[in-house]
C-alpha cells in the first residue's frame, strides 16, 4: 500500500503556497496539506513539516498569476473560506490550472474548479457586505472601533478598503469569532489581539468605552432613519434580502431591532 503524503504547514497563506511548491517539486500527484494546528494523523500517511519560504511562495503566486489573474484571486478568496480540507482542494486546483495549455479557470464541468469558484464567490460577497455594513464607534481613546463576526476570514480582504477610506483616522476592526483584528495607526495596518471582557455590541445600552458624543451621534442617526421611513412602504422581505438580519447588530439604525 502506498502511503499518502501529508504536508504540514504553519497556517499562513505563504506557508500554504510553500507547501504547494514542495508538492510540485516532489511531483506529488496528490498531497494532503494540513495546518499544524488542525493536524489529523492517518495510519498510512507520510508526514513532512513545511517551513514557510517566501521565495518559493512568491514563485507559486507568480506562476498562477501569469496563468490567470482570476485564478489567483479565486485561490486567495477560497483559502480564506476556512473550509475543511480547502488546502488539498486548492492543490488539485493549481495542478489542473498549471497542467493545462488552455485557461481552465472557467471550466465549471470540473467539480474541483466549480467548487473553488463557488467558495471564492461566497467569500467575495461576504467581503463586500463587511465593507458596506461595518460601523465604527469612537472610543474614549480616540480610536474608532468596530467588531465583526463574518462567516469567512475576510479581515485580510477588507484591510485595503478601510485603509484608503479612513486614512486620517485611527481605527480597529476586530473579528470576535477568530479573536484577532486590524489596527490602523495613521501609518500602516498591523494585526492585533485584544482581551475583550465586554463585547461592545450596537445596542441601546450605553457603553463606557465610547464617548458621549458618539452616543449622541448614534441617537441622531437612529431618529433620522426612523423619521424618514414610510411605514406603508416597508417591504421586510426585500429589505432583509439586501440587509440580512445577521448584519443588523452592526448598524446604528437597527439598535431597537437588535
Amino acid at each position: 500500500m502506498n502511503a499518502t503524503k501529508t504536508l504540514i504547514y504553519d497556517g499562513s497563506f505563504n506557508g500554504f503556497l510553500t507547501a504547494v511548491f514542495i508538492g510540485f517539486e516532489q511531483k506529488l500527484p496528490y498531497a494532503e496539506i494540513q495546518r499544524q494546528s488542525h493536524l489529523q494523523r492517518g495510519l498510512f500517511t507520510d508526514n513532512e513539516t513545511i517551513f514557510t519560504n517566501l521565495e518559493k511562495a512568491q514563485r507559486v503566486w507568480n506562476g498562477v498569476r501569469n496563468k490567470s489573474n482570476t485564478a489567483i484571486k479565486n485561490i486567495y478568496f477560497a483559502y480564506q473560506s476556512e473550509q475543511r480540507n480547502i488546502e488539498t482542494l486548492l492543490y488539485l486546483y493549481v495542478q489542473k490550472l498549471m497542467g493545462s495549455q488552455s485557461n481552465r479557470v472557467s471550466d465549471f464541468s470540473d467539480d474541483c474548479i466549480l467548487k473553488i469558484n463557488q467558495l471564492a464567490y461566497k467569500v467575495g460577497r461576504e467581503k463586500h457586505r463587511m465593507e458596506a455594513f461595518v460601523r465604527f464607534q469612537l472610543t474614549k481613546d480616540e480610536v474608532y472601533f468596530a467588531h465583526i463576526e463574518p462567516d469567512y476570514d475576510v479581515l485580510p480582504l477588507i484591510s485595503k478598503h478601510f485603509r484608503n477610506r479612513y486614512a486620517d483616522q485611527q481605527w480597529i476592526i476586530y473579528d470576535l469569532k477568530r479573536k484577532y483584528g486590524l489596527y490602523y495607526d495613521l501609518n500602516g495596518v498591523e494585526i492585533i489581539s485584544l482581551d475583550l471582557k465586554d463585547v461592545h455590541t450596537n445596542s441601546l445600552q450605553k457603553s463606557t468605552a465610547f464617548t458621549d458624543a458618539e452616543h449622541e451621534y448614534q441617537n441622531l442617526w437612529q431618529n433620522y432613519f426612523q423619521s424618514t421611513t414610510i411605514k406603508s412602504r416597508i417591504n421586510t422581505k426585500l429589505h432583509t434580502q439586501h440587509v440580512p438580519k445577521r448584519y443588523w447588530k452592526y448598524l446604528s439604525e437597527k439598535k431597537e431591532a437588535v
